[in-house]
């Protein structure tokens, strides 16, 4: 009878089958990546490499199962149209595990399967996202059905690639960029409710916290800019100073957040640090460009390891909770888990600087082993709220009456 509940009890809303599934991708990806390099297992051979493998899971696995938890979830708050029903829910999960399944055995059967179940996942995320954002009020949230079909676009540029034989790594960096817009969109959302909540618990706070539409218009506009010059420009100098730009919008952004004693709270400072990786991993690609060096994998491992991972972190910590009816969560697995993700960041991008050469396939391993004890953590104190009933009266994804 337990079972049956709790089995009953996973789909009572999107998140919370695809967080669980993000956790879980982040621990077993890496762990088989990690086992590969360190000759426990042998390499796969997939299209485009190894490491387009790699990124492509990443991307399109890791970030895009947390994606959709979050934006299924998400669209019905910000609109107030009816939640997604279980049937299709559960299609959407079978999409992207059958994706995964079929990415993993493209060695052997090709990229086809892979390409058709990748590019259905996210032609019906977009199909049920689409028509409540469109009619909306004023459409105040139409950034996020712009954004998912940049990606059905990027992703179906990279299997075209693969199919043609030409760079598909280019089509992941375009991912990469989206990701981050994607970011700066979400955060800002969330962000509010979050800082001012703990100015309000502190008290005697005169001014909200507000994250400022010119700032974040800005970043975006960067961003994308940088991210088109990276694909039509690659290794020029004009791609470089448009990477140093992003940078300099990125640390812009940091002036929202600085609100007095309440930025250090955890549920401030994450996010907080979320932005701090994005502006340096931008700064990194850029100042790799223009002194002449190949700094793109420590500045992409900083956006994606740093910033990527240490968003979806706090945004599945905070929405699964709240969400779930638990409320936040005080216990110290949370900036435990943040702190793990950070490191993971920080030893990565040091692997591909020249500092960290000599120690390269030791940062590795750490970098992976701090990862996969940062989501870890997740998975196990997360487990509960994601897959057993509610603990209060409400329904379905309402939010918890109180933040626990």
């Amino acid at each position: 009878m337990l079972n049956r509940l709790n089995a009953a009890s996973l789909w009572i809303c999107p998140f919370r089958p695809f967080f669980l599934l993000t956790a879980a991708h982040a621990i077993i990806a890496i762990s088989l990546w990690l086992a590969a390099l360190g000759g426990i297992l042998p390499m796969p051979e997939l299209p485009g490499g190894p490491v387009v493998a790699h990124a492509h899971e990443m991307i399109f696995g890791f970030a895009m199962a947390s994606v959709a938890g979050f934006l299924l979830t998400a669209v019905v708050e910000f609109t107030g149209c009816p939640p997604i029903g279980r049937p299709a829910l559960q299609r959407l999960v079978a999409l992207w595990l059958a994706g995964r399944l079929a990415w993993g055995l493209a060695g052997w059967f090709g990229i086809h399967p892979a390409a058709v179940l990748d590019l259905a996942f996210i032609a019906l995320l977009i199909g049920h996202a689409a028509g409540p954002l469109w009619r909306a009020p004023q459409r105040r949230h139409l950034a996020f059905l712009h954004t998912l079909l940049a990606l059905a676009a990027c992703q179906a540029g990279f299997y075209l690639s693969l199919l043609r034989g030409t760079d598909a790594m280019a089509w992941l960096r375009i991912g990469s960029g989206l990701l981050m817009i994607l970011i700066v969109v979400a955060l800002s959302r969330i962000s509010m409710r979050l800082v001012n909540d703990v100015l309000e618990a502190q008290g005697g706070i005169a001014a909200p916290y507000l994250a400022r539409p010119p700032r974040r218009g800005l970043a975006i506009f960067a961003i994308a800019a940088h991210t088109a010059a990276e694909f039509l420009l690659p290794g020029s100098t004009a791609t470089g100073w448009l990477a140093l730009a992003a940078a300099a919008a990125a640390f812009n952004l940091l002036n929202d957040w600085h609100v007095g004693r309440a930025l250090f709270q955890r549920w401030v400072f994450v996010p907080y640090l979320v932005y701090w990786a994005m502006a340096l991993g931008y700064a990194i690609l850029g100042a790799g460009l223009l002194s002449g060096h190949n700094w793109s994998n420590a500045g992409q491992h900083l956006l994606l390891v740093g910033a990527l991972g240490l968003a979806i972190f706090i945004v599945m910590a905070v929405a699964g909770r709240m969400h779930s009816g638990w409320g936040l969560d005080p216990r110290r697995w949370v900036p435990a888990g943040a702190l793990l993700i950070g490191g993971a960041a920080t030893a990565r991008s040091a692997a591909s600087l020249p500092a960290g050469a000599e120690a390269y396939a030791t940062l590795l391993e750490i970098a992976g082993g701090l990862w996969i004890a940062g989501w870890s953590l997740y998975l196990a104190w997360s487990w509960k709220a994601l897959a057993t009933p509610r603990p209060d009266s409400a329904k379905g994804c309402d939010e918890a009456a109180a933040a626990g």
